[in-house]
């Protein structure tokens, strides 16, 4: 029974590569994103954005049959990390 779930895994594996290739990418973009908030002088914190990207990504969710809640707190944890990096980029400039 074992053996019949071995591709499920392995594409599963696949996946979760590719999700963290990705935030590793969105990453790169967000150290980007603090050099040109650090010589703007702009807060790293932006509640209008940090909405406006939470329901982007409950929509989108929704819209490919996940729980849009489920996709929220998700993208939480990825902003808060986000302006976490941004903090920290900034202040060590």
């Amino acid at each position: 029974m074992m053996e019949a779930l071995a591709p499920y895994r392995r594409r599963i594996d696949e996946l979760d590569d590719e999700i963290v290739r990705l935030l590793a990418e969105r990453f790169a973009v967000v150290r980007q994103v603090a050099d040109v908030k650090r010589s703007g002088s702009i807060p790293s914190v932006l509640p209008d954005r940090i909405e406006e990207v939470k329901a982007r990504a409950a929509r989108n969710a929704e819209a490919r049959g996940l729980d849009p809640s489920f996709a929220r707190r998700l993208y939480g944890l990825v902003i808060d990390e986000a302006c976490q990096l941004e903090d920290d980029l900034i202040d060590a400039r």
